[in-house]
C-alpha cells in the first residue's frame, strides 16, 4: 500500500513528482458548477536555476507560505505574496527551512536547520526567526500549525529520543505525550480553541489520528477499522481533517465531526485521496491519485457531499491543494511552482 500521507516532522516537504517540464503558461481557468470559476495563478519561485517551489500554508490575506530552492540548491522557506517570493532566510549557521503555516496576523511558522545540523522549529515575524526551542533534552523541533493565538502546534524529541506531539506558546514547549502504548506521535494542526490534531503510535503498532484538548489526547480510529490515520486540519467548529487506510488497502480522506468518520471517497477513476486544508464553512482541499505509478494526483474541493476536480495548469498533469481559506481561495502545487486558485465570477 503507498502511503499519500503528509509528513511535516522535518524541515524537507517532499514532492512526489520531481519531473521538469518547459515553462506553463501562468493562468488558467477552471470552471466550477455554479456560476463562478476558479482561475489558478502560478506563485512562481526564487531565482535560481532550480525554478522549484511549494505551498504549505495560506492566510485570510491570500499570503501562502512554503519552500523554494535557491540559487545554490538550498531549500530556503518563503512568502509569496501579490508576485513577490520572499525569502525567510534559516537560522544562522543553517543551511535548510520550509514554512509550513501562517496566521492572519502575519506570524510565520515552519522549521530550519541549525549551526549544529539538527531541525528546530521556527516562528517568523517583522523580518526576524526566533528558534521555538525543544524538550528538555531533545535536539530535533518542528513547527506544523499557528492559530491567532499565537500558538503553535509541532513535534519536538524528548530526553529519551522519541520525538512527541508538542504545544509552543510564550516561550515553552508543552509535551502532548502519545496515545496509550504509543511512543512517538506528532501534531498537524491547531484551532482558534487550541484543540491540537495530530497522529501518535499506539499500542497495536499503527499510527492513529488524534485529538488533543484540556490535557486529554483521544483516539479517533480509523476508517472501516482499518490499520492507521493521521488527523492533518481541524477548524473552529471542531471539524478535523486527515488521512486513512482502509479495507482495501487504499488510503482516502476523511472528514471526523461529533463522533463519526466520514470517507471523501476519490475523483472518479482515482484509488487514493488525502485531506490536507479546511475551513470554518467545512469546505475541505487536497489531492486524489491513481495509488499506482504514474500516481497523477490532481487537487480536490470537497463541499456539499461532492469531490470536484480543481484541474491544473496548463500542459501540466500534476495538482494538489494544501489549505483553503474563509473566501475559498486555495493554495496548493503544480509540478514546478505553488498555485493559487482564487474565485471568480
Amino acid at each position: 500500500m503507498r502511503s499519500a500521507i503528509k509528513v511535516v516532522s522535518s524541515v524537507y516537504y517532499v514532492r512526489r513528482v520531481l519531473i521538469v517540464f518547459t515553462t506553463l503558461l501562468a493562468v488558467a481557468p477552471f470552471q466550477l458548477a455554479s456560476a463562478e470559476s476558479l482561475v489558478i495563478k502560478d506563485l512562481g519561485a526564487l531565482p535560481g536555476s532550480f525554478n522549484s517551489s511549494s505551498a504549505l500554508g495560506i492566510n485570510e490575506r491570500a499570503q501562502v507560505v512554503g519552500y523554494s530552492i535557491t540559487a545554490s540548491g538550498s531549500t530556503h522557506a518563503c512568502l509569496f505574496e501579490k508576485g513577490v517570493v520572499t525569502d525567510l532566510g534559516t537560522f544562522p549557521g543553517g543551511s535548510i527551512s520550509t514554512a509550513t503555516a501562517i496566521n492572519n496576523r502575519g506570524q510565520v511558522v515552519g522549521s530550519s536547520s541549525t549551526a549544529r545540523g539538527n531541525d528546530h522549529a521556527f516562528l517568523y515575524e517583522h523580518g526576524a526567526m526566533t528558534d521555538l526551542g525543544t524538550l528538555p533534552g531533545g535536539d530535533f523541533s518542528s513547527a506544523a500549525a499557528i492559530n491567532e493565538r499565537g500558538q503553535v502546534a509541532g513535534s519536538a524529541s524528548n530526553l529519551r529520543g522519541y520525538v512527541h506531539a508538542a504545544l509552543f506558546e510564550n516561550g515553552s514547549v508543552t509535551d502532548l505525550g502519545t496515545l496509550p502504548g504509543g511512543t512517538d506521535s506528532g501534531a498537524l494542526g491547531i484551532n482558534n480553541r487550541g484543540q491540537v490534531v495530530g497522529y501518535s503510535s499506539t499500542a497495536g503498532g499503527f499510527a492513529h489520528a488524534f485529538l488533543y484538548e484540556h490535557g486529554v489526547m483521544t483516539d479517533l480510529g480509523t476508517l472501516q477499522d482499518s490499520g492507521l490515520s493521521h488527523a492533518q486540519g481541524i477548524n473552529d467548529r471542531g471539524q478535523v481533517i486527515g488521512i486513512s487506510s482502509t479495507a482495501s488497502g487504499d488510503v482516502h480522506g476523511f472528514l471526523y465531526e461529533h463522533g463519526v468518520m466520514t470517507d471523501l471517497g476519490t475523483l472518479p477513476g482515482r484509488s487514493d485521496s488525502n485531506a490536507f486544508g479546511i475551513n470554518n464553512r467545512g469546505q475541505v482541499v487536497g489531492e486524489s491519485d491513481t495509488g499506482t505509478s504514474p500516481y497523477l494526483p490532481n487537487a480536490f474541493l470537497f463541499e456539499h457531499g461532492a469531490m470536484t476536480n480543481l484541474g491544473t495548469l496548463p500542459g501540466d498533469n500534476f495538482s494538489e491543494a494544501v489549505g483553503i481559506n474563509e473566501s475559498g481561495q486555495i493554495a496548493g502545487n503544480s509540478t514546478l511552482h505553488a498555485i493559487l486558485w482564487t474565485r471568480e465570477k
